[in-house]
């Protein structure tokens, strides 16, 4: 039976995420904040500063910043502090008697970095092997399919299948499993928790600008900065090979992945907060920063922007609906696109509308007021089950379509499933009471931009969910036959951005300490990357196997 959003909450707190799982919640800290003057470094092309007002995720207050320490299963620190007021389904507010701040000076702030960098050498980070006892891939894939709809799970297998890169998109929660007991500084940061290359792409900024930034937080959660780095580092090693590229051009796209993140967290170290906060880097830096040809660069540019700009819900109109005795509603392409109309229930129609108009009310009560204003112009016309991404599918995703001004003033919302992210079995559960909510509070305090929609919601058999256009600009970038060039400025673009969402949410001057100005870190995660592709690799392989061997079902390969 396929979930939609949710019941109407009561006074008591909110129910727990999918059965039979510990109820996620988050509390965030603010970092403290510096007196010292703003500094930046010249050759920092990539990024770009704004005077314009941001608006932070949350209200914060400050917390006593925590030396370095040896890593532990315990529930990481997050980044700002928020406590959430029961039973209402608006943003945590803000403790009143929260302790005072208690700000560290730059000196102090390094020295941590340092006295890490001692405890735990940036060579540490280059071995890798399998843990004693671990786990065996495709079982734990498949205790991630029984939460899932069931009908899905084969187009999932199907999506991983086509090669070791689109497996190892849908490895999340084996990597995690497989980063827990590596070394790490004991600095923590807000992580993207799924943070491969695939998961970059650009979208419309609230002021119409096409930016570039991290784009997926399904997994979001408080914890070590080199587990996010290590997952995108081994992703462009996995994807150099999977393209054919030889091995010194997969370590040089890696270390180049990783040295961006090394200078950009240095270019942060010195600067003000508020100057970290604002920062944010558009499709037009890359123009900036290119290390090609400027008459090819800017065509490829203009490229991407011209095909990102036309991925509009005008243009989600014409691909997902059709027109029925003067209505439109959403088409019918099992099983990619299910409207609600057709779905198995054993509920009446009637009851499913209620649900609906019930999770849509709740969902709108977490936006700001503002928002909803805009949101309350819209009446919701349709709703369908549809399938995103590759290691997404299976989960409860649902389009709804929205009509303002008439039939072409279209606005297509996605309403996503949350659960407990796969890191939690690794460092704790969240603090937010819901998973929809953990993703909405970590995306917006990572990314420099967020969707004017995102909020959360939650619905029936306590099932929570995030709220957000389906297609507002929204760019990625296509590796398929992507040169070595491409692929290495690429990397370059997703490291920076990686430094900055941690920046954000972590402490730059206790990391960039840590990293240090040599290569030493850059050279050791690269090896740690070759070694777990050829992980990811015998992993794939097991996974075929299973497939090949009946043990777990796969659908037919998709028309391209």
């Amino acid at each position: 039976m396929a979930p939609t959003p949710a019941r109407k909450r009561t006074a008591k707190a909110p129910a727990p995420a999918p059965a039979s799982t510990p109820t996620p919640t988050q509390k965030t800290t603010a970092k403290p904040t510096s007196p010292r003057k703003t500094t930046a470094k010249d050759a920092a092309p990539s990024r770009k500063r704004t005077t314009k007002a941001a608006t932070p995720a949350s209200k914060t207050a400050a917390k006593p910043a925590t030396p370095a320490r040896k890593r532990t299963t315990k529930a990481a620190t997050p980044a700002s502090k928020t406590t959430a007021k029961a039973a209402t389904p608006a943003r945590a507010r803000t403790a009143r008697n929260a302790a005072p701040p208690v700000h560290l000076t730059m000196q102090d702030r390094q020295d941590i970095g340092r006295k890490a960098r001692r405890s735990v050498p940036r060579s540490s980070h280059g071995t890798w092997q399998p843990a004693p006892g671990r786990r065996d891939p495709v079982t734990l894939l498949e205790e991630q399919n029984a939460a899932r709809v069931q009908w899905l799970v084969p187009v999932r297998h199907a999506r991983m299948r086509v090669s070791p890169f689109t497996f190892y998109r849908g490895t999340a929660r084996i990597m995690a499993a497989d980063l827990a007991p590596t070394p790490t500084s004991g600095l923590q940061v807000q992580l993207g928790g799924d943070a491969h290359l695939s998961n970059f792409g650009a979208y419309a900024s609230p002021e119409r600008e096409l930016v570039f930034d991290a784009n997926d937080f399904d997994e979001t959660l408080p914890g070590p900065w080199e587990w996010d780095v290590k997952r995108l580092a081994a992703s462009f090693t996995v994807a150099g090979q999977h393209l054919g590229f030889g091995q010194k051009a997969v370590r040089k796209a890696t270390a180049t992945a990783v040295r961006a993140y090394r200078e950009a967290m240095a270019e942060y170290a010195p600067m003000g907060y508020l100057d970290v906060w604002y920062d944010e880097f558009t499709v037009g830096d890359l123009q900036a920063a290119n290390h090609l040809d400027s008459a090819e660069m800017d065509k490829r540019v203009q490229r991407f922007s011209s095909r990102a700009r036309r991925r509009t819900s005008l243009q989600a109109l014409a691909k997902l609906t059709e027109e029925v005795d003067g209505r439109y509603r959403i088409r019918s392409q099992p099983p990619l696109l299910v409207p609600l109309r057709e779905l198995p229930d054993e509920a009446s129609p009637a009851a499913l509308e209620e649900v609906v108009r019930v999770g849509f009310e709740q969902y709108k009560a977490t936006l700001p007021g503002n928002r909803r204003v805009l949101l309350d112009r819209f009446t919701p016309v349709d709703m369908a089950l549809k399938v995103v991404g590759v290691g997404s599918v299976g989960t409860r995703c649902f389009v709804m379509l929205l009509e303002g001004r008439d039939h072409e003033d279209p606005l297509f919302l996605q309403i996503k499933e949350a659960g407990p992210s796969v890191l939690e079995e690794h460092l704790g559960a969240s603090t937010f009471p819901n998973s929809g909510q953990r993703v909405v509070e970590g995306q917006q305090l990572a990314q420099a931009q967020s969707d004017i929609f995102l909020g959360w919601t939650e619905g029936r058999e306590s099932r929570q969910f995030y709220v957000r256009q389906l297609r507002d600009w929204k760019g990625s970038v296509e590796t398929e036959g992507a040169t070595p060039e491409q692929i290495e400025f690429y990397a370059r673009f997703c490291g920076r951005t990686l430094a900055r969402g941690h920046a954000r949410s972590g402490d730059a001057a206790a990391i960039a300490a840590y990293l240090g100005k040599g290569d030493a870190f850059d050279q050791a995660v690269t090896d740690f990357s070759e070694a777990y592709a050829r992980q990811n690799l015998q992993d794939y392989n097991e996974f075929v196997a299973a497939i090949d061997a009946g043990r777990l079902e796969c659908a037919e390969p998709e028309s391209t």
